[in-house]
């Protein structure tokens, strides 16, 4: 077996255990009962750490230089330069800090979901500065590897080849065109006479059109589910995604549409070449190219003439009221709205959302502002 069928077959044994990584963490997220998140939380540390020792075996250096001096087609170099990547950046954490950030993050998330509901912010930041903290340290020992910020290193992972610089150009000019833009569309809908749903629209009959919608985006049932969760998200696998979304019995918009987004994110993952599974040529090439699919079905598709004409025949089937008229529906999905809420965003606001968290994140990560200074600069920033 030559040097680099050994590491694809190294990388397919690692992949598995993300695997199951990635289905216990839906489990933690979309299902598991809160009794169960200090047990959960120590299995996951546990697997996280095992995987990174899988990552980061001394022998898998060897088999890098003897793979790169065998002869490759074009698909296997760009197979081994993703496997290298991925080794070198694993490589560089050592193993308990990707223990304390597993178990950090875990304790975090579990706290948030009923301290989101009460605005229990001073319980939520106690869990969250460890978070950030831990985060820090991470993104310091990336940046001295790399030679440059941390943000830079961190935003490495996600958008390789992507800088704040970049984003810094690209976002300073979308400000200084999309306030009005927002000012002008509200301006212009007021003349508008949108029916908005005001009413009793039960969750198991709002999960019935979901499926609906998916079938029609030609979601692959036999390899993923519907189910609900605090924060709509999609996980799993490839061949076993998993999407969620939130009921709001008063409406149906956001959950209905947050289906359509999750669902973008889940026929990207099922769409990934089965020939290069198991490598990391054969996940996804990044966040951008990831939220690319989701809001194009979001905000292309779903609010396209053609796509409501569909929604409006299939609302219909588990509910009535005028409200579903095709006319209405196109006028409330194209709807123009200042909120708080990014993924309850309209096609114009989300950009604005999309940049608050980026400034913050990045001054975070950067060390120009402490994890105390964010609610009043995220407050400030909502006004602008």
């Amino acid at each position: 077996m030559s040097a680099f069928q050994k590491l694809v077959e190294h990388s397919k044994k690692v992949s598995n255990f993300g695997h199951l990584a990635s289905i216990v963490g839906w489990d933690q997220a979309a299902v598991m009962p809160s009794g169960g998140a200090e047990a959960r939380s120590n299995a996951m540390a546990e697997l996280n750490v095992h995987i990174h020792s899988l990552m980061t075996q001394p022998h898998l250096g060897d088999l890098f230089a003897q793979a790169e001096e065998e002869s490759l087609s074009t698909q296997d170099q760009a197979v081994l330069r993703e496997m290298k990547r991925d080794w070198q950046q694993a490589n560089l954490l050592p193993e308990s800090l990707v223990q304390a950030q597993s178990l950090a993050g875990s304790k975090c998330e579990h706290a948030w979901r009923s301290q989101r509901g009460n605005d229990d912010w001073t319980g939520f930041e106690k869990n969250w500065a460890e978070v950030v903290k831990l985060s820090q340290e991470e993104a310091q020992i990336r940046a001295e590897a790399a030679g440059t910020s941390p943000y830079d290193a961190m935003l490495e992972l996600y958008e390789p080849g992507t800088t704040s610089a970049s984003l810094d150009v690209l976002f300073t000019d979308v400000k200084t065109w999309l306030p009005s833009m927002i000012d002008e569309a509200i301006e212009k809908q007021k003349a508008n006479n949108i029916l908005l749903p005001n009413g009793h629209y039960p969750a198991e009959k709002q999960k019935a059109l979901g499926l609906e919608v998916m079938k029609l985006l030609q979601f692959d049932f036999e390899h993923g589910r519907l189910d609900e969760s605090v924060h709509p998200f999609c996980g799993g696998v490839p061949t076993d995604v998993r999407i969620t979304t939130r009921y709001d019995e008063k409406e149906f918009v956001q959950s209905l549409m947050g289906i359509v987004h999750e669902t973008g994110h889940a026929r990207y993952e099922q769409g990934l070449p089965k020939s290069l599974a198991g490598t990391t040529a054969g996940e996804a090439r990044s966040m951008g190219i990831h939220e690319s699919q989701s809001l194009f079905f979001e905000m292309q598709v779903g609010r396209s003439q053609a796509f409501v004409e569909h929604l409006a025949r299939l609302g219909s089937n588990h509910f009535e009221g005028p409200e579903f008229a095709q006319d209405n529906l196109s006028k409330i999905y194209t709807h123009v709205e200042k909120g708080f809420i990014r993924v309850d965003a309209d096609e114009l606001t989300y950009p604005a959302h999309v940049i608050l968290r980026y400034e913050i994140e990045r001054d975070l990560m950067n060390g120009v502002i402490k994890h105390t200074d964010v609610p009043e600069l995220w407050n400030e920033k909502m006004k602008a």
